[in-house]
């Protein structure tokens, strides 16, 4: 019989633990928790995450909860302390979060849509009846943006109102923060808001879109008057002092959900009006400007 040398059997051994290795994140960690943002109400939110929920149950073979806050802070905070270990996140968001844990987060994946993009815009949205045309038809009417950590419902349109040559302070009546995208469009269709600011992906898919098909607006009430350049899509977020094994076995099963778990993942991703068609992989590079578009709120304004 032909023996291996200690160097070999060392290699062997070391190969033959990899698979327990690799599993031995779910001693520590047999709940995942994942964090969504509240771009729409919360009973909504959980009910189009849930498919999704319980298919990385499934997959990763652990308990997984869906954490949900009432601002994008909650999110952002509950990964500061370790509360929950991922999180889908808006550009701003993943910002923020990479501020608040000083370089703790990782971005994973972002949403890659059916024409290749990943990218979306943050538009400014009216009644259709209003007679308001443009951003110069709302000097002195109130525009409501969503939530101060939101990349599409505030800081985006903000930063470029500004460099349009507008002061948003001094040039709107008015402008209150609604709580989320939802809350914002829905006060435009009421005629609490004279306008709001969102986003939508494209022309078929977005909030304005979503909240049509939800019986929540009536569709062709709320027009868009204004439309940003393209933002980069929010990662999916990882902390960065969970183990390795784990990013790496959830960044799996989320990029394979399309093809994995498909009705979950058109589902989460808008149903029936949904433009993704997958994830495609990102890293912090990508969203540096935001990081710089953030420090330029806090050198340019107070709060």
């Amino acid at each position: 019989m032909r023996l291996l040398a200690k160097p070999a059997l060392a290699a062997l051994a070391a190969l033959i633990a990899l698979p327990a290795i690799a599993q031995d994140w779910k001693t520590d960690y047999r709940i995942v928790r994942f964090g969504v943002l509240s771009g729409e109400n919360e009973s909504d939110r959980v009910a189009r995450y849930t498919p999704f929920q319980n298919y990385l149950e499934k997959t990763l073979g652990v308990d997984v909860e869906i954490f949900t806050a009432g601002n994008y802070d909650g999110v952002i905070q509950a990964l500061a302390a370790d509360q929950i270990e991922f999180s889908f996140l808006g550009s701003s968001a993943y910002a923020a979060a990479y501020t608040e844990t000083e370089g703790g987060v990782i971005p994973l994946l972002t949403s890659l849509q059916n024409d290749g993009s990943t990218g979306y815009y943050s538009v400014l949205v009216v009644r259709c009846d209003s007679g308001l045309k443009s951003v110069d038809d709302l000097k002195g009417k109130t525009l409501a943006f969503a939530d101060p950590d939101s990349t599409s419902g505030y800081n985006v349109p903000y930063y470029n109102l500004v460099q349009q040559g507008y002061q948003p302070e001094e040039f709107f009546a008015a402008i209150p923060f609604s709580g989320s995208h939802e809350a914002g469009v829905a006060g435009v269709a009421n005629g609490q808001f004279d306008a709001a600011a969102t986003y939508i992906n494209n022309e078929k898919n977005g909030i304005p879109q979503r909240m049509e098909t939800k019986g929540m607006i009536k569709e062709g009430e709320v027009c868009v008057i204004w439309t940003s350049p393209e933002i980069t899509s929010g990662p999916f977020t990882a902390r960065a002092n969970l183990p390795q094994g784990l990013i790496d076995d959830m960044k799996a099963a989320v990029m394979a959900a399309p093809t994995a778990a498909p009705e979950a993942f058109k589902e989460m991703t808008g149903g029936a009006d949904s433009t993704q068609q997958g994830y495609a992989e990102v890293n912090h590079d990508r969203y540096q400007w935001i990081i710089d578009m953030r420090d330029w709120f806090k050198a340019n304004r107070k709060g």
